[in-house]
């Protein structure tokens, strides 16, 4: 077996799907596709925001701001799992791989805490309607927004810091689509118990904190809709809140089990599917259900292609 240690490595190389390399072309092309529609929708969903003054609130502004959040996360992984695709085994640098890591990581804990603030927000104007306008003031939502990426590129810091100075030997390989750390730590020739430790508590205060105070908003709203008078009412809040906790369901089952485990990892397939979940499918959802199946953002849609095709 070849050895190397820190010093000495300059790239590692990215196995992705093995079983899967002869299917190099047509799984590029899905994985495009599904970039494209996620650069695509988001971007749609920011620009209507952005142009539409009727939805400078803060319910819109918080789904601006996801929007903006799904590009960049996006972004960071499956651009080089594209190249991936088309030839397999590409190598990554030691100092990318940790870039790769701490900013997916980064901006993934900046979701949950976005989604966290979007199901408050949500809370709010439901279950206290009336006092809705003075608690969700404006100068409110910009710094609950600056809160969520704080905590999500502060967060992940001492990970990324002790993943980076821990040696390697052995093979090169991370056995994953993208550098992440539960395959990175499985190539380190010493003691990853700290790191383990580390990540196992950083993310079980993220991850499930967030995800118990969202489920903690939505069972408060399901009980506040149950007690609405007209059924009419009712069935149009629920089927945004089902909406919304499917969204939320999948994404953080997935990251629940990729990360709040005392292990290194598990079985290969099991972190790649996992990782296909929340790294892409998750993203293209998103704009589809929080944005584009909003009534009034669908008004703002339609009345800027009618402004526009007037103006032809």
């Amino acid at each position: 077996m070849e050895h190397w240690n820190k010093s000495k490595a300059t790239d590692f190389i990215l196995v992705g799907f093995p079983a899967l390399y002869s299917y190099g072309p047509i799984l590029f092309c899905c994985l495009l596709l599904a970039y494209l529609l996620t650069i695509n929708g988001n971007v749609l969903v920011f620009t209507i925001i952005c142009l539409d003054t009727r939805l400078h609130i803060p319910m819109y502004c918080f789904i601006g701001v996801l929007s903006i959040l799904e590009l960049c996360y996006t972004t960071v992984n499956i651009p080089k799992m594209l190249v991936n695709l088309l030839k397999p085994r590409e190598s990554i640098s030691f100092t990318n791989c940790i870039l790769q890591i701490y900013f997916f990581h980064s901006l993934g804990v900046s979701e949950c805490y976005l989604l966290t603030t979007m199901a408050y927000d949500r809370y709010v104007a439901i279950c206290h309607p009336l006092r809705y306008s003075s608690i969700m003031t404006s100068k409110l939502t910009i710094q609950l927004v600056y809160t969520c990426f704080i905590g999500g590129f502060l967060f992940p810091a001492p990970e990324a810091i002790l993943i980076s100075r821990l040696p390697y030997c052995g093979s090169k390989e991370i056995q994953h689509i993208f550098c992440d750390s539960p395959a990175l730590l499985s190539l380190a020739c010493t003691d990853t118990t700290l790191n383990v430790l580390v990540d196992f508590i950083i993310y079980c205060f993220v991850i499930l904190g967030t995800f118990i105070s969202i489920m903690t908003s939505y069972i408060r709203i399901i009980v506040t809709i149950m007690k609405i008078r007209t059924s009419g009412g009712q069935s149009k809040a629920f089927s945004t809140c089902v909406s919304h906790l499917a969204v939320v369901l999948v994404f953080f089952s997935s990251i629940i089990f990729m990360y709040v485990r005392l292990r290194e990892s598990y079985s290969l397939y099991y972190d790649q599917i996992l990782a296909v979940i929340y790294s892409v499918l998750t993203p293209i959802f998103n704009p589809i259900i929080y944005s584009l199946r909003n009534e009034e953002i669908r008004i703002a849609f339609k009345r800027r292609m009618c402004n526009r095709s007037f103006r032809k």
